[in-house]
């Protein structure tokens, strides 16, 4: 489905991403752990085409997406939820979800009951201003805001960035729920337990490369891993 292949991302004279090559195949969950700053969220952008490699490729559904605008990208079947959640503040919950539909021709009012169905408070607060959402409500328009476009692919960078723990369980069972229903994931988290617990299989960035490999349950067991990310 994906395939990021040698890419080499700078911001200005700092070499940000090295000569990383991951992919992830139609229907897995794959996580992308490692340290604030290791470089997970400029591989997200860097797929979304918001930054550019300066070498390699990336290909998506067999085409080459390496050149393509971030807009061009959804209908394609690709949708991004960025850190910060980054919502509509000024308009209401539906609003927001109505905007994720833009793409779309068909009649897309069942999957915004599906939206509701997933996030019950988000119907509780549907003409509520999204600015005056909690970060918790806010994350869950963000994602559901993600699914109205129907996306093969979903991209979450850092989404339970900032939530209370309680909060935190809630949002991992909706991306279990997603996964369940067809959606595969790239999963960009610091909360490498939650996200091991998740994954099919993960990949650790340190200082911008791939450091180790393997499945989700084979990293939460390694005691390097442990060690370094999960308090052990």
């Amino acid at each position: 489905m994906l395939t990021v292949d040698n890419i080499n991302v700078y911001y200005g004279k700092i070499h940000a991403i090295k000569d990383v090559s991951f992919q992830v195949n139609n229907g897995e969950i794959v996580a992308l752990i490692g340290a604030n700053g290791a470089g997970k969220s400029t591989i997200l952008k860097t797929i979304s085409g918001l930054l550019r490699t300066r070498t390699g490729s990336i290909t998506f559904n067999g085409e080459n997406i390496t050149h393509t605008e971030p807009h061009n990208l959804l209908p394609k079947g690709m949708a991004h939820v960025p850190e910060g959640r980054r919502i509509f503040l000024q308009m209401t919950v539906m609003e927001n979800l109505e905007m994720g539909a833009f793409i779309r021709r068909d009649n897309y009012k069942k999957d915004i009951e599906d939206v509701f169905k997933r996030f019950p408070r988000l119907l509780e607060r549907k003409n509520q201003v999204a600015g005056t959402l909690s970060g918790g409500e806010q994350q869950m328009l963000a994602m559901g805001r993600a699914l109205m476009s129907k996306p093969s692919l979903l991209m979450l960078d850092e989404p339970s960035m900032g939530l209370a723990p309680i909060l935190v369980d809630q949002i991992f069972d909706i991306i279990k729920e997603f996964h369940a229903s067809g959606t595969t994931i790239l999963l960009v988290e610091q909360n490498a337990e939650k996200a091991l617990a998740v994954a099919d299989r993960a990949y650790v960035l340190e200082s911008g490369r791939i450091a180790v490999s393997g499945t989700g349950h084979e990293l939460a067991e390694s005691d390097k891993i442990k060690k370094a990310y999960l308090g052990g």
